[in-house]
Formats: C-alpha cells, sequence, structure tokens
C-alpha cells in the first residue's frame, strides 16, 4: 500500500519523487496552440463553439449576469457562507501584513532615487468546475489581489450542465469581490484572458489551476501575460516524533492523498514503532473514506515513510525535497523552524493539520510543487504588483561624476550612451 524506506535509501526516495513530474504532451501541447490561434482569429465565436463541443453546452451569452449570479447564490447553505467570510477575514489578516511601501532616498548634489509599488491593472482568476471546483481555491487567489490594490479581477469558470455556474464557486466570488465572471473554462479561457476578445477584457495575469489542458495554456501565454505558476500533483511531508498520534498523521497523509493519483504523501520519522502504527492507521481510515481508489493508487504510487536516526536528517531531506506542504509533528516545533529551507507551507506541531491552512487559518494555499519550493513562494500580495524605479540628478551631480559614467559606457564601446553625458557636460 505505502512503500517502506530506511535511511540508507534517501537519495534513492530523492530520484523517485523528482521523477515524478510528468512531462510534457507534444500532442496536448500541439492541440492547445490550435485552440489558442482559434480564439486569437475567431474570439467569443470561438469560446462559444469550444464550450459547445467540450462542456456541451449551448450559450448565448458568456458572460455571468447579476441575476444570475443572485440565483446561484440563492442555492447556497447559510452556514457555508458564514465560515467563508469568516475565512475571508482570516485571509485578510494574513496577507494585509505583506503590503509593502515604496521610498524614496536622497544624496547630496540634488541626486534622489527612490521605487514606486503599483498595483496591477486587470488579473483573470481561472476556477475549474466538475468535481475540482473549489470554492477555497476562489478566496485564496482573490483576496491577496484585493489587498495589492488590483482595479478589476475577472473570473472564468465552466458553465455547469444547464448552462449556470457552480453555486459555491458564485458565492465565493461574492464574497471576495469578483468584478465580473464569464462562463467559460479550459485552454480557451486562457486564450481569451491573455489575448481579450469582444466580451473578456485582455488581462495582466493569469491565476488559478487548471487541468493539463489549462496548464499547457498558462505555459504557452506566458510572456503575453504573467502568471502564478504552472501547479503540479499535490504533496504533503510530515515530519514525525515519537510522541506523535499515528491516528493524526496517517490522517493528514490521506488528505492529499486523495487529490490524485500522482498525490505523494511521505512520512520521515525517527521511530520505527511510530512508521507500524501509522501504516496500519492508513489502512483503517482509508476503508472509512469516500475516495479509496484514488487514495490507494496515490500512496502506491507516491506513498512513503522512512525512518531516520534523528530530526535533524529527517529536515535535511525535507530540505532536498521541497515539500507543497510540511507538517512538523514534533515537540517544540517552532525550534526547528530555522532549519526549513524549503517548504511551501509549513504546519507546525501535533494539532496543526494541513486542511486548516487549506480553508481557514489565514495562510495562503495556492502553493509551489514538484519542488520548486526551492525558488518559489506561496502566492502573495507581491504576485499582484510591480516596482517601477525612479531617478532624478542635478546638473551639479552630473559634473561631479559624469566623466565616470563616460568612461563605463566607453570601456562598453558604446559612444552614444556616453555622448549622452557628454553633450551635457558640454564636451565636444
Amino acid at each position: 500500500m505505502i512503500r517502506q524506506f530506511t535511511g540508507e535509501n534517501k537519495a534513492e526516495i530523492a530520484k523517485w519523487i523528482g521523477e515524478r513530474k510528468a512531462g510534457d504532451d507534444a500532442l496536448i501541447t500541439q492541440q492547445v496552440k490550435g485552440i489558442i490561434e482559434a480564439v486569437i482569429a475567431e474570439g467569443d465565436t470561438a469560446l462559444i463553439k469550444y464550450t459547445q463541443a467540450f462542456d456541451h453546452v449551448s450559450l448565448n451569452s458568456l458572460k455571468v449576469s447579476e441575476e444570475e449570479l443572485k440565483q446561484a447564490i440563492a442555492k447556497v447553505d447559510r452556514e457555508f457562507i458564514q465560515y467563508m467570510e469568516e475565512a475571508k477575514e482570516n485571509i485578510i489578516f494574513y496577507h494585509e501584513a505583506q503590503k509593502k511601501q515604496g521610498f524614496e532616498l536622497i544624496k547630496d548634489d540634488g541626486v534622489y532615487l527612490g521605487q514606486r509599488i503599483i498595483p496591477l491593472q486587470r488579473v483573470g482568476v481561472y476556477v475549474p468546475g466538475g468535481r475540482a471546483a473549489y470554492p477555497s481555491s476562489v478566496l485564496m487567489n482573490v483576496l491577496p489581489a484585493r489587498i495589492a490594490g488590483v482595479e478589476e479581477i475577472i473570473m472564468v469558470t465552466p458553465p455547469n450542465a444547464e448552462g449556470g455556474i457552480d453555486p459555491y464557486i458564485a458565492a465565493a466570488a461574492e464574497i471576495a469581490g469578483v468584478d465580473q465572471i464569464y462562463k467559460v473554462g479550459g485552454a480557451q479561457a486562457v486564450a481569451a484572458l491573455a489575448y481579450g476578445t469582444k466580451s473578456i477584457p485582455r488581462v495582466d495575469k493569469i491565476i488559478g489551476p487548471g487541468n493539463i489542458y489549462v496548464a499547457t495554456a498558462k505555459k504557452l501565454v506566458y510572456g503575453q501575460v504573467d502568471i502564478d505558476m504552472i501547479a503540479g500533483p499535490s504533496e504533503i511531508l510530515v515530519i514525525a516524533d515519537e510522541q506523535a498520534d499515528p491516528r493524526y498523521v496517517a490522517a493528514d497523509l490521506l488528505s492529499q492523498a486523495e487529490h490524485d493519483p500522482m498525490a505523494s504523501a511521505i512520512l520521515l520519522t525517527t521511530s520505527t514503532e511510530l512508521a507500524g502504527a501509522v501504516t496500519e492507521q492508513l489502512k483503517l481510515q482509508t476503508e472509512r473514506l469516500s475516495k479509496q481508489e484514488i487514495i490507494k493508487e496515490s500512496l502506491a504510487n507516491y506513498g512513503a515513510i522512512m525512518v531516520l536516526d534523528t530530526l535533524a536528517e529527517c529536515i535535511e531531506l525535507s530540505n532536498q525535497l521541497a515539500p507543497e506542504h510540511l507538517e512538523l509533528m514534533v515537540a517544540e516545533p517552532k525550534q526547528y523552524l530555522d532549519s526549513i529551507r524549503n517548504a511551501g507551507s509549513i504546519f507546525l506541531g501535533y494539532m496543526t493539520c494541513e486542511s486548516i491552512g487549506d480553508y481557514f487559518g489565514g495562510t495562503n494555499h495556492v502553493l509551489p510543487t514538484g519542488g520548486t519550493a526551492r525558488f518559489y513562494s506561496a502566492l502573495n500580495v507581491d504576485n499582484f504588483v510591480k516596482k517601477s524605479s525612479y531617478l532624478y540628478w542635478s546638473e551639479d551631480a552630473l559634473q561631479k561624476d559624469g566623466k565616470k559614467i563616460i568612461h563605463i559606457a566607453e570601456q562598453e564601446h558604446l559612444d552614444a550612451h556616453a555622448n549622452a553625458v557628454k553633450v551635457r557636460l558640454h564636451h565636444e
């Protein structure tokens, strides 16, 4: 059901997890290129055509009307809306602390220079539909953009069988403050956001997860627009000591294994007894869960338990794997926090399950996968701003340092650069 490793297999487990990434599919890439080209050429006509072909829905209008939105939200239970509102406040509380201010520096001779922080003007959010519809992701994607000061947020999501949108997605969009919603999904939706159509305005950045077609489209339009990241299968790595409850450890591993047969669930521990107890709990708890087949395949493919001699070894291997979610299920977890270099999000202590971060804790659940936590961060407010520098030099400052600039420019054989300074210094 789940692979067992010992300390001698550290290189093997790292190689095995590193090979988990699915390679690019040339056929899918070619198909997506064709869809993007059609949307560029035909606009809304292509969007309606592909919606009919892929979602089997005929649409007269792509935009979700105010009345349509209200009718969808009316189907949502009040408790869900209340709890999402509370989650919203926690997410805002955390992300408000990420906001940064510009600065200005003043030097002698009338020189000043600085940096401005400017929000993106328009952002597009892709929200999957069907069984992979996650309202919580709407809050996680939209609220940091709102806090950053983005002027307009556009959401695209596939229509349901009736030609409407998922009621819970609609409710989350209303709570988060989405400006416009369009009923279109797949690669065609990404193309519409990147290039614009008569109905859907072009955006500056596209965020949000999707299937392989959506991910491929995001790769292909990058450069025309910015994107957040290419999300891969979900991952959890638990570091646990001998005091950890095996029920908790198993439950947390299963919470990610249910996502996808490619999901990775790994336990690193210093206790052989805990490893055995967790193995038994995985079997027991899986039988009580609705997605047993996915879980069993995920654990068989990319589930692992490894016993190491020390917590320091566990942390060293975790840093090498750079997991999306890392749980430190150990006594006094905060003392190990500075040792963690590579992880999308870290959960401290025996009671802090990853599910808290997914829904309610306030930290963002849009996280780097596939080892990219080595160099990439969780979605945050900085993802929705750009930084622009400015510089002023007085005539006295140029008289003082102009020769230095000329010398550097001429060494690089850029005479016109040097000349731009010379003419101001009255050099002939």
